[in-house]
């Protein structure tokens, strides 16, 4: 089986994610640092559509941009997650299986 992880090494998360994918026998790793290649706008919204998520949950609170999102609408969020990347929450993890946010790193299991 493939799983595709959009990944930031210097997220503790994210590379707790990416071990649980590298500790999964079977499993194809493709590894995209999503800061250095965003996805699409419409791989984006199809990822959070996959993981019955809106791009509301899938932005990142804690950076400064967000805060100017409170009451965006999700093409207002998936905009500025193309301008500014950082926003997009990570990391995503898709297989054949579905797509999960690895918040707690362990809910990727679900699709392994």
């Amino acid at each position: 089986m493939k799983a595709t992880i959009w990944h930031n090494p210097r997220c503790s998360k994210s590379r707790e994610t990416l071990a649980i994918l590298q500790a999964t026998p079977g499993i194809e790793i493709e590894v995209i640092e999503y800061l250095k290649t965003p996805p699409t706008r419409a791989t984006l919204a199809a990822l959070y559509e996959r993981a019955g998520m809106t791009p509301r949950q899938g932005l990142r609170m804690a950076e400064d941009g967000a805060r100017a999102l409170k009451y965006a609408d999700s093409d207002a969020i998936l905009d500025a997650m193309m301008v500014d990347p950082i926003l997009i929450e990570r990391p995503l993890v898709e297989t054949e299986k579905g797509v999960r946010l690895g918040r707690p790193p362990e809910k990727v299991r679900e699709i392994l």
